[in-house]
């Protein structure tokens, strides 16, 4: 089921929320049962079979937390610790990367060793790694509340089953066990209303419109037709701003959802394409993930504790790692690896230019030139974790440097056979909208003001949060500003946002991060 259904949108939110709080007013306990088997019911929407398996990976690890909390920092309880961590990642291995490594074994080899018929299960990856950081939480005394029930909420509640946020036990159980949290709250509803909104509007408007600009280029690309220029360009973009908004909006919607519930989920998103280096990136992009990866794999690996060299390679690892949660391809593992290096060579330039960063940090100019270089590495970046293959994302990174060659509008001919005092061969002269889309004038239009109105939420605007917190207090204490006029109006225009958004529900696009 997708959040941005009717089905999800008029039946399913509605009636799990207002049994909720039916419920949580006699039994707050019994309210928090009904909404782990309405998440349940959430996930076997997509497919029944797999709600069994969510179910034995939920019991299998909640004994073994407790196993755990009774040996923490033992010995003992390191082994079983490692021994569940090894049953999870087994459990990924053989869903998710099966049929990547027999691939990986039969290209080496050539055993031609056939594939195996396995669906992935969605959101594998994310309750997969929201456990793991439950059980080494559990060893370390950090995870101390073992309700099942508020467990099996923790794992299934179905805003962030199946695309994140990666939540933490001890941010998540404190809520559940909060009589509070089963009240009906009006401002809550209302704040929840808005993040749905502005997320609705992030993915339908948005990325679901950017979509058709990217499929054609990467296979074409994949396909190995050469690519002019700005050809290229066209679809990295749109793939960049497409995923951006997609996932986000994703996010948003999420914590809307949930705060509906009086429960608030972590940001995962801070402007990440803001950021005026990598590092600033990945502390502004799939936070959670981040921070996950920071806690549970960087920091165990040593960090930077050893110098610099075990710093670079303790990056590198961890970002190869998560290149490879992300999928079963190696395109995903080039595409953290890059993420790697950028992170490597963003901390030894900060370390050979540390007298005089901080100085130029200060300028207008220097941040300026920063953003943009980062984005465009982000830019590049991305082309392997889009494309399907090594062929197709080189194919297009020579598009977009120029290999194959440059479409310019006609009118501009005569003066590069002026500046060049012949026709340049590299060049092709082309209609004027053709330069950006083969499909015609209006489609090239439209194209350009997708770019524009993407570029310009993205750098130009506040993000959803700030939107939010213009409207209300912080969530400790949630009322809205009833007297203040631009409180109203904006209310008014996220209706009217909603109701827009409704038209488009019919394509029914899923969410980029479903597939990881």
């Amino acid at each position: 089921m997708l959040f941005n259904s009717y089905e999800f949108l008029f039946a399913f939110l509605p009636a799990v929320l207002c049994v909720f709080f039916i419920i949580g007013r006699h039994s707050p306990l019994a309210a928090a049962g009904w909404l782990a088997l309405a998440s349940l019911f959430f996930y076997g929407w997509w497919n029944p079979h797999f709600v069994a398996l969510l179910m034995l990976s939920v019991t299998g690890n909640y004994v073994a937390g407790r196993l755990l909390s009774r040996h923490q920092r033992t010995p003992a309880g390191k082994r079983l610790l490692a021994l569940a961590i090894g049953c999870n990642l087994a459990l990924l291995a053989v869903f998710k990367y099966s049929n990547f490594f027999i691939a990986t074994i039969d290209h080496t080899v050539g055993a031609h060793l056939p594939l195996l018929d396995i669906v992935l299960p969605l959101g594998i990856s994310f309750f997969t790694f929201t456990q793991i950081a439950f059980l080494v939480d559990a060893w370390r005394g950090i995870a101390n509340e073992f309700n099942f029930v508020h467990y099996t909420l923790f794992v299934t509640y179905f805003p962030h089953l199946i695309a994140g946020p990666v939540l933490h036990h001890k941010e998540m159980m404190p809520q559940f066990a909060d009589r509070r949290c089963y009240r009906l709250i009006p401002a809550n509803i209302a704040t929840g209303m808005l993040f749905l909104t502005i997320g609705l509007a992030r993915k339908v408007l948005l990325a679901d419109s950017l979509s058709q600009y990217v499929s054609p280029v990467f296979n074409a690309a994949n396909d190995g037709v050469a690519l002019n220029m700005l050809a290229a360009w066209t679809g990295a973009l749109a793939y960049t701003f497409q995923l951006y908004f997609d996932f986000s909006g994703y996010t948003d919607m999420a914590i809307g959802i949930s705060r509906m519930f009086n429960v608030v989920l972590p940001l995962n998103f801070d402007s990440p394409y803001k950021a005026t280096n990598i590092v600033e990136f990945w502390r502004r992009w799939h936070m959670t993930l981040s921070r996950f990866l920071r806690d549970y794999l960087y920091v165990p690996l040593g960090g930077n504790r050893n110098g610099s060299a075990r710093r670079y390679r303790n990056l590198m690892i961890t970002m190869l790692l998560g290149g490879l949660w992300h999928g079963a391809n190696w395109t995903f593992v080039i595409w953290g690896g890059l993420h790697g290096l950028f992170l490597c060579i963003n901390h030894a330039w900060r370390y050979v230019t540390r007298g005089a960063l901080v100085r130029w940090e200060t300028r207008r100019s220097y941040r300026a030139t920063s953003t943009a270089l980062t984005f465009l590495a982000v830019v590049a970046a991305w082309v392997f974790f889009r494309a399907p293959s090594f062929h197709g994302a080189f194919n297009l990174l020579g598009g977009m440097a120029g290999t194959h060659g440059l479409a310019l509008p006609n009118a501009l001919q005569p003066v590069v056979t002026r500046l060049t005092g012949h026709h340049a061969s590299f060049v092709q002269f082309v209609g004027p909208w053709q330069v950006l889309s083969p499909y015609g004038i209006a489609e090239a239009k439209k194209y350009l003001a997708l770019i524009a109105i993407s570029a310009a939420v993205v750098w130009g605007c506040p993000n959803s949060q700030q939107v939010v917190g213009r409207l209300t207090q912080p969530a400790s204490s949630i009322r809205l500003r009833r007297t203040d006029p631009v409180a109203l109006l904006s209310g008014l225009g996220c209706g009217v946002t909603f109701i827009f958004c409704l038209l488009f529900l019919a394509r029914k696009a899923e969410f980029l991060y479903f597939q990881f």
